[in-house]
C-alpha cells in the first residue's frame, strides 16, 4: 500500500533540489590579482541566472572606505552574470569586493573577494561583508517554507482521498483540509512578507518598509507568491461548492486537478526546475513530484485520521488508496531519479560534496520508509482478506454425553475474543493504526533530513563551480603561519586550509622548532570561531598523523573572517594559545 513512502525521500530529494543555490563561477577582476591599472568594471559570472539588489556590490578601498559605484546590472544582458562600473580613479592598494545576489531558486547568496592595483596593501583593514544572512529572518523564512510544504501536501492529499478512496465517513476530514488550507495561506502570507529582507539579510524591520512588498511583486518568487493567494481563493469556493457532496463528477474533479496543478507550478515556476538545463522536463518533473508528494504524504495523513474516527471502517477505502499510492510511487520514483542525476550529476559529486553526502543519508532513510510500508500492506492485506471470509462447513464434534455439539469445541473451552484477536477485523485495523502512524513519524523525520538539502548547493553546480573556479585565479588552499613561544622556547605552526572556503576543509598543521626544521608536541589543538555569527567554538578534532597533524572533517558553514585559535602543548605542563584570523569565502 505505502510503498510510497520511498519516495517521499524522492519527493523530499527533489524539494532539497529544487532549492539549489547559483554558484560563482569567475570573478573579473580574478580574487586575488594584482592589476596594473584600475579596472572599468567589475563582473561575476554565475552557474545559473541571478536576480540583482539594489545593494548587490560593495567596494571598499584600503582605507576601509566604499567606493561610489553605479548600479548594479547583467553585463551584456547575460542573465547569469552581475556587473558594475567602477569610478575612473581608484588609486593603489588592495580593494575588497562585497556582492550578493539572489539565485534563479529564490535562495539570496554572497561573498566576497580582494584585488589589487599597483600592489597589495601592506595591511588591510577587516571589514563586514555585510549584508550578510540575518539568523532570525532566515529561519523565520525557512519555517514558514516547510509549513508551505507540509500545508499544501495535507491540503492536496486530504483532498484527493475524500474524491477518490470515498471513506464512510468524509466529513471527519474537513478538518485536515481545512487546516491545510489555513496553514497553507498562513505561509503563504509570510513568505511574501519576509521575501524583501530574506534577500537582502536584513532584519525584520525591513520587511515593513513601504517600498518592501512592491519590489517583492516585481519579482519572480513574489509573482508565484501572489498566484498561490489567488489559487487559494479559488480554491477555497471550490471546496464550499463541493461540501456536503459523496461523489464528484467529471467536472469537479478536472476542477480539483487543474487548481492542484496550479499550486504546485507557484513552487517549480520559482525554484530551481525553472532554472538550469532541461527547462520544460525538469519544472514538468517538479509539478508530478510535488503533486504524487501530497498524494502519498497528505493520503496517509487522512488514511490516519479515518481509521482512528471510524473505528469500523472497511477495508474498500484502504485498497482504493492503496493503488492510489502505487501510482504516487511509480511518478516519485521515475521524477525523483531525474531530479536527483540534475542535481547531482556525476558519482564524484555524489561522495565527493556535501549535496552528494546528505543525499546518501536520505537513500539510507529509505530503508527505514520500505520497512513500514511493508508492515503496512501486510496489515491492509490482513484486512482485506478477513472482511471475505471463507464459506467452510463447521465440523460437528460429539460432547461427552453423546450428543452433537454445534461448536465442535469441548465443554468449557473459552470462546475467542472477536475484537482481539489477529484474525479479526478490528485487531487488524488496530496495527493498520500502528503502521501506517510510524510511516508517518518516518515521513516527518525524512522532512526534517530535507532541510539540510534545502540550503547546500548541488554536486553538478558545486563541481562545475570548482572546475572553473581555479583557472580564474580563486585560490585552492589558505596557509597561515602561526609563531608560538613556551618560556624560553619558541617555534611556529604552518595550517594549511584546503580548499579554505564554506563547507568541509582538509586541515594539516606542521610543527616547526626555533631551528626552522620539524619539531614533535605531545598535543596540538586547533578551534575556530566566528564572533559575528556567535558561532563556535568549533574543535578541528586533529589527530597526530605522523609528521603532521591533520584531519579532513573540519566543516566551515558560513563564509567570513574567523578566529582559529592553536593551542600548543611542549610538555606535561607547558602549553600556549594564539589566535589568528582567517578568512573563508564561499
Amino acid at each position: 500500500m505505502l510503498l510510497g513512502t520511498v519516495l517521499v525521500l524522492l519527493l523530499l530529494g527533489s524539494a532539497g533540489t529544487a532549492s539549489a543555490h547559483a554558484a560563482l563561477e569567475s570573478t573579473d577582476p580574478a580574487d586575488g590579482s594584482v592589476l596594473k591599472s584600475a579596472p572599468r568594471t567589475l563582473t561575476l559570472t554565475f552557474s545559473e541566472s541571478v536576480a540583482l539588489l539594489d545593494d548587490s556590490f560593495r567596494v571598499y578601498d584600503p582605507d576601509n572606505r566604499r567606493v561610489k559605484t553605479s548600479s548594479a546590472h547583467h553585463a551584456k544582458d547575460a542573465g547569469d552574470t552581475a556587473s558594475v562600473t567602477l569610478p575612473a580613479k581608484l588609486g593603489t592598494g588592495t580593494f575588497t569586493v562585497a556582492w550578493r545576489v539572489v539565485s534563479a531558486d529564490s535562495h539570496p547568496v554572497s561573498g566576497a573577494f580582494t584585488f589589487s592595483i599597483g600592489k597589495p596593501s601592506a595591511t588591510t583593514t577587516p571589514i563586514s561583508t555585510a549584508p550578510n544572512e540575518n539568523p532570525l529572518t532566515g529561519s523565520l523564512y525557512d519555517i514558514a517554507r516547510y509549513f508551505a510544504y507540509i500545508a499544501a501536501a495535507l491540503l492536496i492529499g486530504t483532498a484527493t482521498f475524500t474524491a477518490l478512496c470515498r471513506p464512510p465517513n468524509p466529513t471527519v476530514l474537513n478538518k485536515p483540509i481545512l487546516t491545510g488550507w489555513w496553514t497553507l495561506l498562513a505561509s503563504t502570507l509570510a513568505l511574501l512578507i519576509l521575501r524583501a529582507p530574506y534577500e537582502a539579510g536584513t532584519g525584520l524591520a525591513t520587511a515593513f518598509e513601504p517600498a518592501a512588498l512592491p519590489k517583492t511583486l516585481m519579482t519572480r518568487p513574489g509573482e508565484a507568491l501572489a498566484a498561490r493567494l489567488l489559487l487559494l481563493a479559488a480554491t477555497a469556493f471550490f471546496l464550499l461548492r463541493l461540501r456536503g457532496r459523496d461523489r464528484f463528477g467529471r467536472a469537479a474533479l478536472g476542477t480539483g486537478v487543474a487548481l492542484a496543478v496550479g499550486l504546485a507550478l507557484t513552487w517549480a515556476s520559482a525554484e530551481h526546475a525553472s532554472a538550469g538545463i532541461q527547462v520544460p522536463v525538469a519544472m514538468t518533473s517538479a509539478v508530478l513530484h510535488l503533486l504524487a508528494m501530497s498524494v502519498w504524504l497528505g493520503g496517509l495523513t487522512a488514511l490516519l485520521t479515518v481509521l482512528y474516527r471510524s473505528p469500523d471502517l472497511d477495508a474498500a477505502p484502504v485498497a482504493r488508496f492503496s493503488r492510489l499510492a502505487f501510482i504516487s510511487v511509480t511518478v516519485l520514483v521515475v521524477t525523483g531519479v531525474y531530479q536527483s542525476w540534475r542535481g547531482v550529476g556525476s558519482w564524484n559529486a555524489l561522495t565527493g560534496t556535501s549535496y552528494g553526502r546528505i543525499l546518501l543519508v536520505k537513500l539510507g532513510a529509505v530503508v527505514l520508509l520500505l520497512a513500514a510500508a511493508a508492515w503496512s500492506r501486510q496489515w491492509t492485506a490482513r484486512l482485506a482478506g478477513a472482511e471475505v471470509p471463507l464459506q467452510v462447513p463447521e465440523l460437528v464434534k460429539t460432547g461427552a454425553d453423546g450428543t452433537p455439539s454445534s461448536t465442535g469445541r469441548d465443554e468449557g473451552e473459552a470462546l475467542p475474543d472477536p475484537g482481539a484477536g489477529d484474525g479479526s477485523p478490528d485487531g487488524y485495523r488496530r496495527g493498520l493504526r500502528r503502521s501506517v502512524l510510524l510511516e508517518v513519524a518516518v515521513g516527518v523525520t525524512v522532512l526534517v533530513i530535507t532541510t539540510l538539502l534545502t540550503n547546500t548547493l548541488p554536486g553538478r553546480a558545486a563541481a562545475e563551480a570548482q572546475q572553473t573556479a581555479t583557472p580564474a585565479g580563486i585560490s585552492a588552499a589558505s596557509v597561515t603561519m602561526v609563531p608560538f613561544r613556551v618560556g624560553d622556547a619558541g617555534g611556529k605552526v604552518q595550517i594549511t586550509l584546503d580548499p579554505g572556503r564554506v563547507g568541509l576543509n582538509s586541515v594539516e598543521a606542521v610543527v616547526y622548532g626555533p631551528d626552522g626544521g620539524f619539531a614533535t608536541v605531545p598535543e596540538l589543538r586547533l578551534s575556530f570561531t566566528l564572533p559575528s555569527q556567535k558561532i563556535g567554538p568549533l574543535d578541528a578534532n586533529i589527530k597526530d598523523e605522523g609528521g603532521y597533524w591533520g584531519t579532513n572533517t573540519l566543516n566551515l558553514p558560513i563564509a567570513g573572517t574567523w578566529t582559529m585559535k592553536v593551542t600548543v602543548r611542549t610538555s606535561d605542563i607547558d602549553q600556549v594559545s594564539v589566535e589568528r584570523q582567517v578568512r573563508i569565502v564561499r
